[in-house]
C-alpha cells in the first residue's frame, strides 16, 4: 500500500490522525495533514483505509490497497 495526501484539499479535521496516528499527523500552525509513512506496515492498513474513507475532504489516496 502506498499513501498519498493532497495538502491543498485537507480541511484539517484530524480524523485521519485519530484512526491512524502511526501514519498521519497535523501541522500545528494550520492543522493540515502530515504524512508520516507513505508505505505503512500491513498491520496498520485497516486504520489507513478507514482514514481515507472518513476524510471529509477526500485528501487521502491509496495506491495498491
Amino acid at each position: 500500500m502506498r499513501v498519498e495526501v493532497d495538502e491543498d484539499r485537507c480541511c484539517g479535521a484530524g480524523s485521519c490522525v485519530l484512526v491512524a496516528p502511526e501514519v498521519f499527523d497535523q501541522r500545528e500552525e494550520d492543522g493540515v495533514v502530515v504524512l508520516l509513512d507513505a508505505e505503512p506496515p500491513e498491520q496498520v492498513h485497516g486504520g489507513v483505509r478507514e482514514a481515507a474513507d472518513i476524510c471529509p475532504a477526500g485528501a487521502i489516496a491509496l495506491r495498491g490497497a
